[in-house]
């Protein structure tokens, strides 16, 4: 191991920290913004879809530092400093951010295109009016909590208003890689109580995300991001492979 290893591995490694401090200091400039100012800044940084006209490209990047509540923030952080750290320490930071940076962004790439499927399908069954009229009306409707009664219309204004925010493809990415570089490693689970190895907890969590991606298709929950999160560090980390003297 070298010395970068020696010194970090066990601290918090400057790429994690700087990952956490900027991810709560945004959470923090949120909430005192909207509650003093009433001035949302995640309708500029959260990631909308592509066919709404508040989508913008710099949002791939941005959407993964703004998060939607305590609880969300506060899991994806500590998930980034148990895992992330470890792989820092064994990686570099020049490395792991690569890999956090192309595993988020891959997150997001599969999320979009899965919600480009949906608008089509969605699209097919509505008049040019309809959609003109979500297009047009559908934020200011949104914004109101309220929205269209046609059951078409009422999906595709969900479909292009409700913003993605969060760290969590790219968490996922690091639980994948954690759970490939050790993989017989014994993690304690909260919920239940009980110790499991890396590989199968990946595995078993990994299952679960394509399970409720499937099944609950309309959730605000971005399942599909998760999964694109692991299938970008796994592709990764094979080509990665491909030279093992600087792999690991």
């Amino acid at each position: 191991m070298n010395d970068y290893k020696r010194r970090r591995f066990g601290a918090i490694p400057p790429v994690v920290k700087n990952l956490i401090m900027i991810n709560v200091i945004l959470f923090l400039a949120t909430l005192v913004m909207q509650g003093t100012f009433g001035f949302d800044l995640s309708r500029y940084l959260a990631l909308f879809h592509i066919k709404s006209e508040y989508f913008r490209p710099y949002q791939f990047v941005t959407h993964m530092f703004m998060h939607g509540g305590i609880m969300h923030i506060f899991f994806n952080m500590f998930a980034l400093w148990m895992f992330g750290r470890v792989l820092e320490s064994v990686w570099g930071p020049r490395r792991f951010f690569i890999y956090y940076m192309i595993t988020g962004l891959g997150a997001a790439l599969v999320h979009m295109t899965v919600l480009y499927i949906q608008y089509k399908s969605l699209e097919a069954q509505m008049s040019q009016e309809q959609l003109e009229m979500v297009l047009s009306e559908g934020y200011r409707i949104f914004s109101q909590n309220q929205n269209f009664v046609d059951p078409h219309m009422g999906q595709m204004n969900i479909l292009l208003n409700v913003r993605t925010v969060g760290a969590s493809g790219a968490v996922f990415g690091i639980l994948l890689a954690f759970g490939m570089l050790f993989p017989n490693t014994q993690l304690m689970l909260l919920f239940p109580p009980i110790p499991i190895r890396a590989k199968y907890f990946v595995l078993i969590y990994g299952g679960i995300e394509l399970w409720l991606a499937f099944t609950q298709p309309g959730s605000n929950i971005a399942h599909f991001a998760h999964l694109g999160g692991m299938l970008f560090g796994f592709l990764l980390i094979q080509f990665w492979k491909r030279d093992r003297g600087k792999f690991y």
